[in-house]
């Protein structure tokens, strides 16, 4: 099924797509980078929606098969023959009939392999190219000979952007900034911390409940041509998650809406489930669900949130695998112990290479008696249950491969909510 899928499905929802943009004729915002793709698209998504008619990719729906159903509007068949058929006659029907399409598509783009975004973009026609924060050591790194072999392969969206087309870049990734100085033939818009960025943030902090202490958002102005706007954010954590913010701002200035009125349109933003995502505990604790993905960068921006953060019970890392950094696993893994322990009351690893983590806060001066190992991660959300006190706050993190969020499950105060808080609780998924 899968090979007759790849064969024949793929390259047909595909033409159907090409079809659907050669009549409706959208904008198309394309996003990749490694860390935030997901939560940039969703906020880029608010910051439009309230001006104009605009999609968004499903979740990280950013496959070969994910960019044409977001463009046909139609959800994954998975394994279902049936849904397949239905959506290829769906699309047959979109593209013979009128209809209200959206003007905006906003499209998240991935790289898994080499050649992977070119590959799967090449039919497409893209007005702006977001690249939000790249990595040293990102994702995917053992498929590919090196990280600037992954930075290229991002590039690639160039090939396809407009000849007016708009960049919009992270300018505090040093990365990007640095190669885009040298970009002319393009329009450009940075955001970031830095005054020069075209877009820039300032007065960043954590919002804390006054009953009960806990951390409930974060509240940081945006600057932008002299002017200064508040903006809030509720139910995550994390300075990084700013830059998602900055993002649909950005957008939004490139393609002419006002800024307030964007900024209104941000206020319905959500962070997707397992990014930085505050979840009541059990006995009153704080759960900071990091749960979807994991890689160096994104570690280390929450391990620092943990660090900052104010307590009145413990401060707890539950941390799992990182997956797919081939070399340079075992370095990373360490690293992240090392920033750990400086400051982490008790941490939980679940996975083989998280026992480096275990073994880089030993090294670092962590106590024998504050780290607890697992194999599986429910089985350390069981444990957790156990020990937890009032006023502790758990940070839990690990890559898609661990399934960090069943250790969520079984500590968070509302279990009968985690269908719509925690990550991957499609049935596809809960299956594997």
């Amino acid at each position: 099924m899968k090979n007759i899928f790849k064969k024949i499905i793929i390259p047909l929802i595909t033409l159907e797509a090409k079809l659907v943009i050669k009549k409706y004729k959208p904008k198309i915002i394309a996003i990749t980078g490694t860390v935030g793709k997901t939560s940039t698209k969703d906020a880029i998504f608010c910051a439009l929606s309230d001006s104009v008619y605009t999609r968004k990719s499903t979740k990280s729906f950013n496959s070969d098969a994910g960019i044409p159903l977001t463009i046909l509007g139609l959800p994954n068949g998975w394994s279902n023959p049936i849904t397949w058929i239905k959506n290829l006659l769906e699309g047959l029907i979109l593209i013979i009939f009128p209809h209200n399409y959206p003007k905006y598509l906003v499209l998240e783009i991935g790289a898994s392999h080499p050649g992977y975004i070119e590959q799967n973009t090449k039919w497409l026609s893209i007005d702006t190219v977001v690249f939000t924060k790249m990595s040293k050591v990102p994702v995917h790194v053992e498929f590919f000979s090196s990280t600037e072999e992954i930075f290229q392969d991002k590039l690639s969206l160039l090939k396809v952007l407009k000849s007016d087309g708009v960049i919009i870049f992270n300018a505090d990734d040093e990365m990007l900034k640095d190669h885009f100085e040298k970009v002319n033939n393009f329009r450009k818009i940075s955001f970031g911390f830095k005054e020069d960025a075209t877009v820039s943030f300032s007065n960043y902090q954590v919002v804390y409940n006054q009953e009960n202490g806990m951390a409930e958002g974060i509240n940081f102005k945006i600057n932008y041509e002299g002017r200064s706007m508040p903006i809030n954010i509720e139910g995550t954590l994390g300075s990084h998650q700013i830059y998602t913010i900055l993002a649909g701002l950005a957008v939004s200035i490139s393609e002419g809406i006002n800024l307030v009125k964007a900024s209104e349109g941000l206020k319905d933003y959500k962070t997707p489930p397992g990014r930085m995502s505050i979840i009541k505990g059990l006995k009153q604790s704080l759960i900071i669900d990091d749960t979807y993905n994991s890689s160096p960068v994104a570690l280390s921006e929450a391990i620092h949130v943990l660090r900052d953060i104010q307590v009145s019970g413990r401060k707890i890392a539950v941390i799992g695998d990182m997956m797919e950094l081939g070399k340079h696993s075992i370095e990373q893994h360490k690293k992240a112990g090392v920033m750990i322990a400086d400051f982490v009351d008790l941490l939980i690893i679940v996975g083989m290479r998280a026992r480096y983590i275990a073994e880089g806060a030993l090294e670092a001066g962590l106590a024998p008696e504050k780290i607890i190992q697992f194999d599986e991660s429910r089985l350390a959300g069981k444990q957790l249950e156990l020990i937890l006190r009032m006023g502790d706050v758990v940070l839990v993190k690990g890559s898609q491969a661990v399934r960090m969020e069943k250790t969520v499950e079984e500590i968070m105060a509302e279990p009968m909510k985690k269908g719509e808080l925690l990550a991957r609780q499609e049935e596809a998924w809960k299956s594997r």
